[in-house]
């Protein structure tokens, strides 16, 4: 019998990790870095030798690193299989990972100034560039609704999740037991409500859904309340004359704050006449989206074009890339009057700590949060009210306004995976994987409640027969 086991992103919403086994081969489902503090770093570093020997292909639903991050880690222990992901996954890849391994070349080399002070053991990088290349150099693109065998007699095909670009359900067709199982893997399933993307297929046949929960214990705020407090919170930072700063994940979400923001200049609602991009990865997938513009709504695209050529650049006139460090650095000389995007979209890391160093302490300033912040991340601290927070190297006290928009999300809420289970036909057997406990033990109860669906929740190294 086939076997999968859940090595990742049980219980939390990072980490993604799922090993499938059958009699003639061993798959990894996802490979992605944890993300939220000391214990997640440590995550990240654990060697993935042993894994790397094991695995004979690597499967990646989408570009987001917490899916996706640790696999030039895995090539760099060894690891030098077939790696499948779609087209447009593909595309991400080349900017995400390489700029993932400048960031953390950069962060271990701060890191070991003062280890060398302390006379500590130095810190190696956990991937470097060269990795990054080899791992690429394994991709192998499959497009939508291809059927591919892959190793094993596996078929594997990818159908559109609806997230950000490239995203992608997972369906495994797997031999075990003398006959063939479907196991389908939601991936991060898409708002329907957010621009740009599709809907998430909806899927009918499955024996196994491995089913995503970030949002399994609540529903995101309608998107027309939700532009509506978006410009409310514009007008009132405007008045008051402060810098808006907006964390923003690179992939999917700035391009959405964008689309955005040019929908309220076009209606004379953005008063701000300086508005930054200043992530040179958001800038790249910024750019990537316009060259990929057949994957995109093409209602949404309509309504760029009635003022932009269809681009996000173009329809949001007071927009500045910022691509150098030096171009940064100057924004923070700005004291009031302009909208900074910038990531990390959790304050992780990213050039918005530079700017949360120079604006949280302003009364007149204000910080718009636009997605999920993980426990134990600086996001998750301010949005839970933190007073004062370190900030490379300084303690700075927290005086800005801080708000949460949760309908720009780009995950389904809790109505709308309801409602993606439901659709299945054949009765599968539900695990619930990418989210945190609460969120899982209530959408677990709502899946019972609503559709008589009986969902397990696992727990980190617990494995199932497929």
């Amino acid at each position: 019998m086939a076997k999968l086991t859940f090595l990742g992103a049980v219980g939390e919403v990072t980490g993604s990790r799922y090993l499938i086994e059958t009699d003639k081969s061993t798959l990894l489902l996802e490979c992605g870095l944890h993300q939220g503090g000391a214990q997640a770093d440590r995550a990240n570093q654990a060697s993935l030798v042993k894994l790397a020997r094991r695995v004979d292909a690597v499967i990646l639903s989408h570009g987001h690193l917490d899916h996706s991050g640790l696999v030039p880690k895995l090539v760099r222990d060894g690891y030098r299989g077939p790696i499948y992901c779609t087209p447009g996954t593909l595309d991400l890849l080349k900017i995400m990972w390489r700029d993932a391994a400048v960031v953390m070349g950069k962060d271990v080399e701060w890191e070991n100034k003062w280890r060398r002070r302390a006379d500590k053991r130095l810190l190696d990088p956990i991937y470097e560039d060269e990795d990054v290349e080899r791992a690429l150099n394994l991709c192998e693109p499959i497009p939508y609704r291809r059927l591919e065998q892959i190793k094993g007699s596996v078929g594997l095909m990818y159908h559109d999740a609806g997230h950000i670009l490239g995203s992608a359900i997972v369906e495994l067709t797997v031999p075990s037991g003398g006959r063939e199982r479907r196991l389908v893997f939601s991936g991060d399933l898409g708002n329907p409500d957010s621009v740009l993307m599709h809907s998430p297929t909806r899927l009918e046949h499955a024996d196994r859904v491995l089913m995503e929960s970030t949002y399994g214990n609540r529903n995101h705020r309608p998107m027309e309340d939700t532009i509506e407090e978006l410009a409310g919170i514009l007008e009132q930072a405007h008045a008051d004359g402060g810098n808006v700063l907006i964390p923003a994940f690179a992939v999917g979400r700035t391009q959405e704050v964008l689309y955005h923001l040019s929908m309220l200049y076009q209606a004379g609602r953005l008063k701000h006449q300086r508005v930054f991009l200043d992530s040179p990865m958001a800038i790249e997938v910024t750019e990537l989206y316009a060259r990929r513009r057949k994957a995109l709504d093409p209602k949404d695209l309509e309504r760029l074009e009635q003022n932009g050529n269809g681009e996000l650049a173009e329809a949001l006139p007071p927009l500045q890339f910022s691509r150098s460090v030096e171009d940064s650095m100057a924004i923070n000389r700005i004291q009031g009057g302009a909208i900074i995007i910038a990531g990390s979209g959790m304050c992780n890391g990213g050039r918005i700590r530079h700017h949360l160093k120079y604006n949280l302490w302003r009364q007149d300033a204000h910080v718009i949060f636009v997605g999920f912040q993980a426990a134990g991340t600086l996001g998750r601290r301010l949005v839970d009210g933190v007073e004062k927070v370190k900030l490379l190297g300084s303690e700075v006290a927290v005086k800005a306004r801080i708000h949460t928009l949760g309908g720009f999300s780009a995950h389904a809420g809790q109505s709308q995976l309801l409602d993606w289970a439901a659709a299945f036909r054949d009765r599968p057997a539900f695990h619930l994987v990418h989210g945190e406990p609460e969120a899982q033990q209530a959408l677990a109860e709502a899946l019972k409640r609503q559709h008589g669906i009986e969902a397990n929740i696992p727990g980190l190294g617990d494995s199932v027969e497929i």
